[in-house]
């Protein structure tokens, strides 16, 4: 199918932007790399009469490791972030997760603030940056605020950006000890069955931090401080794990789809989350 007929704007500048959402309020929206927004426009999901395009604004890309502190401009590729050094050394879990993202040719296109701004329960980074405790930036006719990740996610599809509102960068600390980012789907390319990001910090034998955040097994990604909380204090043995995927399991509500009923994607979330909190272990 085709997608039905839409206005095209392609400003130079983030105010240029926001002008043109607050123009056309609810009949506008923005577009990133485009491969969430575009598939919904071409099966008549979304009916967009103003398409604004993000690729010019340059203010938005970048990639910024410094001390204590990573900033991800928003139109930053999953392929930039896979090849970045920098990066890679102040947060592993970002390319270990950034490669099990659909195929080469959609990373190259597909931007780091289009997989986290639409609230797509099967998109990798909203989970991700949760574990990360990221906070993400957004910026509107008011002004710039910052959002915690933990907090942006509603409902699917559902986020505490308003409509008017650019999200401009992700911002998180560079993490310190183990990481995991574990994914099963049914084919390359494809949104996970069942993915968890973990990190894992220990002091000794014993877990001194963790956090644990799961994927598409629920219509907003799920970080379980309950599943952290099994691990901290604990000598992350197989008691202490089988406890965290326990607490874990017990957040999430997977829904039956083309990828399996229900009790088929609560075993797969389990093997998942066990696999990635013991590699996360050995890492730490």
């Amino acid at each position: 199918m085709i997608p039905g007929t839409f206005e095209y704007y392609r400003p130079s500048d983030l105010s240029e932007a926001i002008k043109l959402l607050t123009t056309h309020g609810d009949d506008a929206r923005v577009m990133a790399g485009g491969h969430s927004l575009i598939p919904m426009m071409k099966l008549r999901m979304a009916d967009i009469p103003h398409l604004v395009d993000l690729q010019d604004i340059d203010a938005l890309r970048g990639i910024e490791v410094d001390g204590d502190a990573v900033r991800i401009g928003a139109m930053v590729t999953q392929h930039e972030l896979i090849a970045d050094e920098a990066l890679f050394k102040a947060a592993p879990i970002i390319r270990e997760a950034a490669l099990q993202i659909a195929d080469p040719q959609v990373r190259y296109v597909g931007t780091v603030g289009g997989n986290v701004a639409n609230g797509d329960p099967g998109n990798d980074m909203p989970g991700l940056m949760q574990c990360l405790d990221a906070v993400f930036s957004v910026h509107g006719p008011d002004g710039e605020r910052d959002i915690p990740a933990r907090e942006f996610y509603e409902a699917a599809y559902f986020t505490a950006r308003e409509d008017d509102e650019v999200l401009t960068a992700v911002s998180f600390k560079p993490q310190s000890g183990g990481y995991a980012y574990e994914k099963q789907k049914r084919k390359i390319g494809d949104y996970a069955t069942a993915a968890s990001a973990v990190l894992i910090a220990k002091d000794g034998a014993t877990c001194s931090s963790a956090s644990i955040a799961m994927t598409n097994l629920s219509d907003t990604p799920i970080y379980s401080q309950a599943a952290s909380d099994a691990l901290i204090g604990s000598d992350l043995g197989p008691d202490a794990v089988s406890a965290a995927v326990d607490a874990a399991l017990g957040e999430i509500d997977p829904a039956e789809d083309g990828r399996g009923p229900v009790e088929f994607k609560k075993h797969v979330a389990g093997v998942i989350l066990r696999r990635a909190i013991e590699r996360a272990v050995s890492r730490a």
